[in-house]
Formats: C-alpha cells, sequence, structure tokens
C-alpha cells in the first residue's frame, strides 16, 4: 500500500524550471556583483551580502501572490516583428512613446523587463536620496533579479519555454538546469563597477543582445537532441516525495558545452551590469556616506508578509513557464 504523503510519479519537468534563473542562480548574481563595487560601496553591501543573497528571489516568489508581477520579468519583443522591420526599432524605447504607440495595456501583455528595471533603479537612487536602509537593500536585491532576468535570451521571446517549437522545458534547462549543474565551476568575479550615463539605452541593450543569442539557444537544444537521442535526454529525480522527470545531467553538460558557456557568460555580465546599476543610482543620490547608515532599532530588515504568502500559494499568477 502506498504510504500517505508520497506523490504519483510526475511526467513533468522539475518544479525550479518555473523560476527565472532558479534560485541559486539568482542568488549567485546579487552575491557577486557586491565584490564589484567600489571601496565607498563594498563595506555597506558585504555587511548585508546575505539579505541581498536572500532576498534575491523575492520578485519570483511574488509572481505567486501579484497578478501584476509576472510581467516585469520579460519582453516578448519578437512579438513586434514585421516582415522586414527591425522590433527594436519598431518599438520605442521611451515609455511614454511606447504607450502612445501600442496602449499600456498591449504593451504589459507582452512585458515590460526594460523599463522596470529603470523604474527598479529609481527607486533605488530615492533610497539612497532618503538614506533607508531597507528600501535600499530591497531595491538592491529586486534590482538585482530584474538585470539578470533581462540576460536570459529566452525572456525575450513569445516562445518563452520552446512550447511553439516543440522544445518545451527549454526555459529550465538553460537557466536553471545548467547553473546548478556546473555553476561552482563558473569565474563569476567581474570587471569594477562603472556609471552608466544612459540607464534606459543599456536596459535595452541587454535585451537586444540577450536576444540575438535566442536562435542559437533553440538550434543548439534541437542539435543536441538529434545528437544525444531523447532516451537519454531525460532522467528521473527523486526530491523529497516526489519522483520528476529531469533533463539529463549528460544532456545538460552537453548542451552547455555546445552553447560555448553561453550561460556563463551570461551570468558574469549580469553581474558586472547589476553593480553598475547599484554604482550609478549612488552616485546620482549625491553618493552618500554607507559607513554612516546604521540601522534604527524601529527597523526592521525582514518583512515576513511575502515569505508567508509565498509559503501558502499554489501556483504563479500570471506566465507560467512549465505548462
Amino acid at each position: 500500500m502506498i504510504k500517505a504523503g508520497i506523490r504519483l510519479i510526475s511526467l513533468t519537468l522539475l518544479a525550479f524550471s518555473c523560476l527565472s534563473w532558479g534560485f541559486y542562480g539568482h542568488k549567485k548574481i546579487n552575491r557577486y556583483a557586491v565584490f564589484s563595487l567600489p571601496p565607498e560601496m563594498i563595506g555597506f553591501y558585504k555587511r548585508h551580502i546575505e539579505y541581498l543573497t536572500q532576498h534575491a528571489v523575492d520578485p519570483d516568489k511574488r509572481r505567486y501572490v501579484s497578478e501584476n508581477e509576472a510581467v516585469k520579468h520579460y519582453i516578448d519583443i519578437d512579438h513586434f516583428e514585421k516582415v522586414g522591420e527591425d522590433p527594436f526599432e519598431v518599438v520605442p524605447k521611451r515609455w511614454k512613446a511606447a504607450v502612445e504607440k501600442f496602449g499600456e495595456d498591449s504593451l504589459k501583455s507582452f512585458g515590460i523587463l526594460p523599463w522596470n528595471i529603470v523604474w527598479t533603479h529609481r527607486r533605488l537612487k530615492e533610497a539612497f536620496l532618503a538614506k533607508d536602509i531597507p528600501s535600499i537593500l530591497q531595491m538592491s536585491a529586486e534590482l538585482g533579479h530584474y538585470v539578470g532576468d533581462a540576460h536570459v535570451p529566452l525572456h525575450t521571446t513569445e516562445n518563452y519555454n520552446g512550447q511553439l517549437t516543440g522544445q518545451r522545458g527549454i526555459h529550465g534547462l538553460w537557466e536553471s538546469r545548467i547553473p546548478e549543474l556546473e555553476g561552482e565551476d563558473y569565474d563569476l568575479l567581474s570587471n569594477k563597477a562603472e556609471y552608466l550615463s544612459n540607464l534606459l539605452e543599456m536596459s535595452w541593450q541587454i535585451v537586444y543582445e540577450s536576444h540575438q543569442l535566442l536562435d542559437s539557444v533553440l538550434y543548439l537544444e534541437r542539435s543536441c537532441t538529434e545528437e544525444i537521442g531523447e532516451d537519454r535526454k531525460y532522467s528521473l529525480s527523486q526530491r523529497g516525495n516526489s519522483l520528476s522527470r529531469q533533463y539529463s545531467s549528460d544532456f545538460a553538460l552537453y548542451y552547455s558545452k555546445k552553447m560555448n558557456k553561453m550561460v556563463e557568460e551570461r551570468m558574469r555580465l549580469a553581474i558586472h551590469r547589476l553593480a553598475s546599476f547599484w554604482f550609478t543610482a549612488w552616485v546620482e543620490a549625491g553618493q552618500p556616506d554607507l559607513d554612516d547608515l546604521v540601522l534604527g532599532k524601529e527597523q526592521d530588515l525582514e518583512n515576513d508578509s511575502l515569505e508567508n504568502a509565498y509559503q501558502q500559494a499554489i501556483e504563479i499568477k500570471g506566465r507560467e513557464h512549465e505548462d
């Protein structure tokens, strides 16, 4: 007799494939970005590195709570493609101009990631101006999440999980399975943070770079499947009481090799760009002395409301990577 609490075998991919970069990847990006900061900032950020690491995944948790969160994580830029036209020329980079051309509801239907990066950066700048430690840390952590998402090719397309090309599950393979398998061997130390003179241009540049890699991401997965074969593509894995199908380590590592360290490179770039966004917000706020900032007795960094809501949630509100 099957013991109570044991779940039926799932023929879907593991649940971690639903989350951008996976919790592992997002935490790595936020943590390593701290070490690219200048001396005037690194002391403050190192003191709070555990908060920045753990709360890197708050925006993904909020997807289970808020219907307005999911659209902040992606932009389906290829939706705006027309015959012979570049979607990066079709969509105005400035939000007001884009709204005038397409309407706010239409834009939100296909994601608002590059604009959301700029808006989150603005809130971080305001937190620096106010010398509000909880807000500085919260906005720093969440900005890291969105900057990380923008470096993922599958966050720039309507075919976000390969569902339109018979490659369902590729989202989690690229940004969760591969980093979890080989991430400890990645070289993630990056150059020192730089001042970003045009935040909107940088946000769109990151999305453009990611989208240019999309064809390779899809083509190479098909190629690897043909070479390795469907029978070796997946394996069963036990997680807690659940037995689930996932991409085999052999397939994931072979695919990563074929992509020539693409995942590692995008993660390292995300780390450098994130540190640069943090640095730019601090500079634009007048370079406040962070060493003088200390938490007041009434200030508490932890807000349990999101975590409690996330633990009780059943499913994501909005786009899911895995159907």
